[in-house]
């Protein structure tokens, strides 16, 4: 069974308490998700492979280490994945960006895919899914399983709140998946919604609602 990572770390934590406040205007939410979304990055990247090069400095040549070459691929789930990428590539700036559109049906709750592109050679890169939450894990596993499709070997997810029903239907269908949350709130509600969660996270970053 793939790893399950909570990130505890102090400044998520702030950060995410006034994310999921209602009163949290349009604009310091979509700040917050970018910011926070930097902060997983920064820890769902630890384990990059590193090579060792010399560098001159102005004194001297130092020994110093650098990504070995490790391609990487960041994929958000349309809509609200879009909020994660932008402090992403400003970390990771040679990463490539593919994009999964998909929605939930009402009545199903069951992912519908309506869009797709990803880069020719998604297959040899590190590729990280991003969206900011994974409730019921439809959408999560539907874009994993296209990912999967192209070839793709190395997969980690990001959502910056997941519920132990979305985490358990990753894990069950990609055992191989990494996830990186956040937090891990109580339950889904009986419309798909996490709880205590923050509402409709595409809503509340495109001010659409």
């Amino acid at each position: 069974m793939a790893q399950l990572h909570v990130l505890d770390h102090p400044l998520i934590q702030h950060k995410l308490a006034i994310l999921r406040s209602k009163d949290t205007s349009v604009k310091e939410f979509r700040e917050l998700v970018g910011e926070i979304a930097g902060l997983m990055c920064y820890e769902a990247t630890r384990n990059l492979p590193l090579q060792e090069v010399e560098v001159e400095t102005p004194i001297t040549i130092a020994k110093c280490r650098m990504l070995a070459g490790k391609k990487l691929a960041i994929v958000p789930v349309l809509r609200a994945g879009l909020g994660m990428v932008d402090s992403m590539v400003a970390l990771i700036p040679s990463a490539k960006i593919g994009h999964i559109g998909l929605y939930r049906d009402p009545e199903t709750h069951k992912p519908v895919e309506y869009y797709c592109k990803l880069p020719e050679d998604i297959e040899s890169r590190q590729v990280y899914v991003v969206d900011p939450m994974l409730a019921t894990g439809g959408s999560a596993v539907a874009a994993i399983n296209f990912l999967k499709q192209r070839g793709c070997k190395n997969i980690i997810m990001m959502n910056i709140i997941g519920c132990p029903e979305g985490v358990a239907a990753v894990q069950e269908a990609h055992p191989d998946v990494e996830i990186y949350v956040a937090a891990m709130d109580e339950k889904l509600n009986e419309h798909a919604y996490i709880v205590p969660g923050l509402g409709d996270a595409g809503d509340r970053i495109f001010g659409t609602k």
